[in-house]
């Protein structure tokens, strides 16, 4: 006796409100704002190294940086994922429909971990540089390069001198010592030349404020900083709720292209 085989079922798409057509416009529509945001999101983390990355080994905290870092992998993987969605779709495969919402739900979450962190940063940072800029300036001036050279371009930079004020420097190493192993020796400067108004050799042996800065570095650095990181956070906690529709999206398509067999 024959065993009676039900007719496979033809995919429905007469309802445009499931039609597997009317899905894959929506997601290709969303597919190419996901594009727009990767590329503004890796935008933004470049420009943050590497407009920011000068002053980074100044800050104690590694948030920023490593959030930073965060910001450009979320970037990639969405362009990664535009470009499995767009074969997914055109192919109608769900195994790259799935890989592309595990991308989704990827990028979520480091979109959603790094706009809460920098919105949490963003109220920390000026009672973090009070804490450490200061003693960063009077104990690494001079002797470490790195963080010597962050300095003078910061100071010359938002036009400071000093973390708080310019009398920091008279507590500094780089001032109390007479070390000949110096990579910025004093030869009787009273502050560092990049604070002077006018940047010249030996110009901080007047510390008059016809002559040099009398701001602290502190204020307009974090003042940046607090601007940069609320980009950050509006850019990152925005995207990510826009990923939301995409997720519905992609799961909608994923469980339209199943097998009608199974």
């Amino acid at each position: 006796m024959t065993k009676y085989k039900p007719p496979k079922r033809k995919r429905d798409d007469s309802d445009c409100c499931s039609s597997l057509n009317l899905i894959k416009y929506m997601l290709h529509t969303f597919n190419f704002v996901f594009l727009v945001s990767g590329v503004t999101v890796l935008g933004v983390a470049v420009w943050t190294i590497l407009w920011k990355h000068d002053y980074v080994c100044l800050l104690t905290n590694l948030t920023y940086l490593v959030g930073t870092y965060a910001f450009a992998i979320a970037g990639i993987l969405a362009i990664i994922g535009y470009l499995l969605a767009c074969c997914g779709m055109f192919y109608e495969n769900r195994v790259l429909i799935l890989c592309y919402i595990f991308l989704l739900v990827l990028v979520f979450l480091l979109e959603a971990t790094v706009g809460g962190l920098a919105y949490i940063y963003e109220s920390q940072i000026e009672d973090e540089l009070q804490l450490t800029l200061k003693e960063t300036f009077i104990t690494n001036y001079g002797l470490d390069e790195r963080k010597t050279n962050a300095i003078d371009l910061m100071q010359q930079r938002y036009m400071c001198c000093g973390a708080i004020i310019f009398e920091d420097w008279k507590e500094s190493v780089w001032f109390t010592t007479n070390r000949t192993d110096l990579i910025r020796t004093k030869n009787g400067r009273l502050v560092p030349d990049s604070c002077c108004l006018t940047e010249t050799d030996m110009c901080g042996t007047r510390d008059h404020p016809s002559n040099i800065h009398y701001t602290g570095c502190i204020h307009k650095m974090s003042e940046e900083f607090r601007q940069h990181l609320g980009i950050i956070g509006a850019i990152g906690l925005g995207i990510c709720l826009i990923h939301i529709i995409g997720l519905l999206l992609s799961c909608c398509l994923y469980i339209k292209l199943k097998d009608p067999d199974d």
